[in-house]
């Protein structure tokens, strides 16, 4: 059997792997600091939280841009350099700011490479509707 939008499908895997990863930090130290909802006052869980948050809120955009494209007739080098840098793009996000509330290099550099892809898709997707590639 051959998978439907395989490209899709590993980055999705790989995005909601590194999701989890974020959301078990953050039951972590909510378990740590006994706090069931909201932060608690406590910044290092309102980092965390927020560090999960912004992973969910552009990782589905992301991925509905990418199946699109994939979906439409993408070609691989270009779906596996928008996976790869998005991927390695909120890695390097997540991990700044896990570091520190103020700017950081991670932080920086994870928020161009997430910009880039989005927007990067979002005009592939455009081109090849109006029949540019």
């Amino acid at each position: 059997m051959i998978a439907a939008l395989p490209h899709t499908a590993v980055y999705a895997s790989l995005c909601t792997l590194l999701i989890v990863v974020l959301l078990l930090l953050v039951v972590r130290l909510r378990r740590k600091l006994k706090v069931g909802i909201g932060d608690g006052g406590h910044r290092d869980l309102a980092r965390a939280i927020r560090v999960h948050a912004n992973a969910i809120e552009s990782v589905p955009l992301f991925l509905i841009l990418l199946a699109i494209y994939e979906h439409n007739g993408g070609g691989a080098v270009l779906l596996n350099a928008f996976g790869s840098v998005f991927l390695i793009a909120r890695i390097a996000h997540a991990a700044g700011m896990l570091r520190t509330a103020g700017a950081s290099l991670g932080r920086v550099a994870g928020t161009a490479g997430s910009i880039a892809c989005l927007v990067g898709l979002a005009v592939a997707n455009l081109a090849r509707v109006i029949g540019l590639f």
